[in-house]
């Protein structure tokens, strides 16, 4: 990206893990995206309404984050994502691009009306889980299947005093058109590592959908510049990708606490993506650490369940998963650099260690 000009600059090769059509149109999707609100914000018609700009974060998930041996489970996700700065509406505003209205006239149906502020966050997503043994080449019955999925989604956040209601579409491919195999083994040749040998036996492709709603609220305490607060959540997602329902917290203690929603990568609204009500003078140095907890009833998940309509390697799901991590996040000027570890209760039945995966997040307000 040149960030002189807004712009995004993608090159790849027919055989390049991007170079396949559905991905390349999911990331020139969020390119289109990102350069039209880059000059939107830059018309007369965008005033700067708090101190959220357009911003670009990218994510990056890993289980080698989690220790040694860690290479399992959820191994990789990468996640590409731009954040609108606060809105009107969802179908006029002209600081989003001509073509998100164009594709919020569609949606109407899961935007809110009625808040102080809010605004909307594009994401282009990569998630590859593989089994404990690399080495096997034939199907590992009780290990989770290889599987990887490839989503675009399209956030709504609606805020209104401290409470907030944030709706996400996700819209993707599971199985080999989302391209897990070559990315992981790309990865893996730049690191030295040994490749996934079982690779045949993931998911087959099929199309799928997730459609995930959470209330939050806020509550802060402190003045100064030393501040706590603790963002609760609680919510579901629908679709054949995964369906459940959670609830949990998050804890935060720094020197000026971001005025929003949560810092964590795991939350629909977290990663400073949500409106914010206030703002601090500029270019000031902010550092906060967080805790955060979620727990849910799984009612499907397609990387444990298998394939909808297909028949596909699937495992013995728990019904009931915790979640629990720590992090720390750093800000100065238009930068934002975030480094977080998560745990998880095992996830199905046999599965021998329970998931360890850390996480890095650097963002760039435009």
């Amino acid at each position: 990206m040149d960030f002189n000009t807004g712009r995004f600059m993608i090159c790849t090769t027919p055989n390049h893990p991007l170079g396949h059509p559905m991905a390349r149109a999911g990331w020139l999707l969020l390119a289109a995206a990102a350069c039209g609100s880059a000059h939107a914000a830059e018309t007369e018609g965008c005033p700067t309404r708090t101190e959220l700009p357009p911003t670009v974060n990218f994510r990056v998930d890993n289980d080698l984050f989690g220790g040694q041996d860690q290479d399992e489970g959820y191994t990789n996700g990468v996640q590409l994502s731009l954040v609108s700065p606060n809105l009107k509406n969802y179908t006029d505003d002209p600081c989003l691009p001509r073509m998100a209205r164009l594709v919020n006239r569609y949606l109407t149906w899961i935007q809110p009306e009625g808040f102080d502020q809010q605004n909307m966050v594009f994401t282009l997503g990569q998630e590859i889980y593989t089994p404990a043994d690399y080495t096997r080449k034939d199907l590992i019955e009780d290990d989770r299947p290889y599987a990887a999925a490839l989503l675009v989604g399209f956030g709504y956040n609606a805020r209104k005093g401290d409470s907030l209601r944030t709706t996400l579409l996700k819209l993707g491919w599971v199985g080999p058109s989302a391209r897990g195999e070559e990315v992981q083994n790309a990865v893996h040749s730049v690191l030295g590592d040994d490749k996934f040998e079982g690779w045949n036996n993931q998911l087959r492709d099929e199309p799928v959908f997730m459609l995930q709603h959470e209330r939050m609220h806020r509550y802060a305490w402190g003045q100064g510049k030393w501040t706590w607060d603790a963002i609760t959540h609680a919510g579901g997602a629908l679709g054949n990708y995964k369906t459940f329902v959670n609830g949990g917290a998050e804890l935060r203690f720094g020197r000026y606490l971001p005025d929003d929603f949560g810092s964590t990568p795991l939350r629909p609204a977290g990663e400073n993506t949500a409106p914010r009500s206030q703002t601090e003078p500029g270019g000031v140095f902010r550092i906060h650490g967080f805790l955060t907890a979620d727990g849910r009833w799984v009612g499907r998940d397609i990387t444990l369940d298998g394939n909808t309509w297909k028949d596909s390697h699937s495992v013995d799901k728990r019904r009931y998963v915790a979640y629990a991590g720590y992090g720390v996040a750093v800000m100065k000027g238009r930068w934002k650099f975030a480094l977080a570890r998560y745990y998880s209760t095992r996830e199905f039945d046999g599965q021998d260690e329970p998931p360890v995966f850390g996480s890095f997040t650097v963002s760039y307000a435009l």
